[in-house]
């Protein structure tokens, strides 16, 4: 209990300081998100700044190019020398902030600076609104209007990771090239001004989208690697939670060793006088409730030692020290004397008790002591669980794959679905057992499971509320001994010669 409230407090105490740390970011930020999204949009950004390096001096040859069709060549190259240079302090700036310790920076400055830049980069852009009138009298109103979109595309889709950057670097040659189109005085003029404006609403939408999406997917990530850490958290307390468990249930398998050795010395010796007593050898008692006093007082250490005996076995399978002294076995003559052994049991009340096994079944290889360990706890539960004039049935027969099975089979009350689990766990009774009088420690059953296990066998049980319970070892088939064949020594017959006659 004050581990799970140790727990929950500790989950309480992460979840508090999480929420306290992302509202301090939030406050923190630029954009209102968190502090590490603006460092990851800033880094984004400047990637992308410093990719355009040759994309955007290749589109300036070009419109250069262009344009010196109809303005003089050393004004198309000032233009592009400008543009140029200013593109240059926006990737010299894009790299510094690469450059820097990005958890020391100052995002807000670095913001700051890199806005600026573009400031500068977006009116170098804007003097391509004083083309038109360079131009000697032709109309260049359609030709600055298709540089101008690619201008702005291009300046959008290189500034989506800073939408105010977005915003300073398309605003001044929109507003130039309006101004321009709209000073010109033509209608068409007019409808490029219209579309202009439309184109820079546009971008500026489309820029504030693609931001939108990118800290959307940096949320994602951030979930991500925050699920990731907390998988790690509760995988390391998982495995420290196993490794304390392990050393838990091997000190308590070395205790259960220990203690059962102990206890059975001197129990031994009160079972063995008390049966002296019970029996008189002595001499009779001179009050009679004294023989009944040292019955009682036998069949309790009986049972009593039973129960340590089952926890010593327990033990040792769980410590892995449950070692098999295997031989070639008859389950049918282990069955036939664990019938016997219980008889006077099933007689006292009065169960049908039948035993039947199918005939020229061979022997198999396994550990006499832990078979007949089986079958007693099958056994003694069906007696044990059954009512007053009730029956049992013991088969020996071969299973469906080949090997041999032992079943048990009673008409006794049965165990309802919900318990059937429970009932073959370690310690666990079902809610017949405590209504009984003569209770166990539920260890009879998961011993059984262990044993069939080691044979590399099966244990099922069947049950069935008001309909009784049945329960079926089954050995496999290649523990079965008729694959070898048997040794037979042929002997000769004793031939006599007479030397007479």
């Amino acid at each position: 209990m004050s581990n799970n409230f140790s727990s929950n407090k500790t989950t309480n105490s992460k979840a508090a300081q999480r929420t306290a740390l992302a509202a301090r970011q939030k406050l923190s930020s630029t954009s209102g998100t968190n502090i590490s999204y603006d460092r990851e949009l800033l880094l984004q950004y400047a990637t992308e700044r410093n990719a355009g390096i040759l994309s955007i001096p290749i589109i300036l040859v070009i419109v250069t190019l262009f344009l010196a069709i109809w303005i003089d060549f050393s004004i198309a190259i000032i233009f592009s020398i400008i543009v140029i240079l200013t593109n240059t302090a926006v990737i010299f700036t894009s790299s510094r902030y690469q450059k820097a310790d990005q958890t020391r920076a100052s995002v807000r400055q670095w913001t700051n600076k890199l806005i600026a830049v573009e400031l500068l980069y977006g009116f170098a852009w804007s003097s391509l609104a004083l083309f038109p009138y360079l131009a000697s009298g032709q109309n260049l109103s359609v030709i600055m209007f298709a540089i101008f979109l690619v201008g702005i595309a291009t300046n959008a889709l290189s500034t989506r990771s800073l939408p105010n950057a977005t915003l300073v670097t398309t605003m001044p040659l929109t507003i130039t090239v309006c101004i321009s189109l709209i000073l010109t005085s033509s209608t068409l003029n007019y409808t490029l001004a219209i579309i202009s404006l439309g184109a820079l609403i546009f971008f500026l939408y489309f820029s504030r989208q693609l931001h939108h999406s990118e800290i959307v997917s940096l949320k994602h990530q951030s979930e991500k690697d925050n699920l990731i850490i907390e998988l790690k958290e509760a995988q390391n307390m998982s495995d420290e939670a196993r490794r304390h468990a392990e050393q838990a249930n091997v000190a308590k398998s070395s205790f259960l060793a220990t203690m059962s050795h102990e206890l059975r010395t001197p129990l031994n010796a009160i079972i063995g006088f008390s049966e002296v007593l019970k029996s008189e050898l002595l001499g009779p008692h001179q009050v009679p409730q004294y023989k009944e006093y040292a019955a009682d007082i036998c069949s309790s250490g009986q049972h009593l030692l039973t129960l340590i005996n089952e926890l010593l076995d327990l033990s040792r399978i769980e410590a892995g020290k449950y070692e098999l002294n295997e031989s070639a076995v008859s389950i049918i003559d282990i069955a036939q004397d664990c019938h016997r052994m219980l008889d006077i049991k099933a007689k006292a009340k009065e169960i049908d008790y039948n035993f039947s096994y199918e005939e020229n079944l061979p022997k198999i290889w396994g550990d006499e002591r832990a078979i007949r360990q089986v079958v007693l706890n099958l056994l003694s539960n069906a007696i044990k669980f059954t009512p007053h004039s009730g029956n049992i049935e013991i088969m020996v027969k071969r299973s469906s794959d080949g090997g041999q099975l032992i079943s048990v089979k009673d008409n006794g009350p049965g165990i309802p679905q919900e318990e059937i689990k429970t009932v073959l766990s370690s310690f666990g009774q079902g809610s017949l057992a405590h209504k009984t009088a003569e209770q166990g420690a539920g260890l009879g059953l998961p011993i059984v499971q262990n044993i069939m296990e080691m044979h590399q066998g099966r244990f099922d049980l069947f049950s069935k509320l008001r309909f009784g319970t049945e329960t079926i070892a089954t050995f496999p088939r290649f523990r079965n001994m008729d694959a070898m064949a048997a040794v037979r020594e042929k002997k000769n017959k004793l031939e006599i010669y007479s030397e007479t006659g």
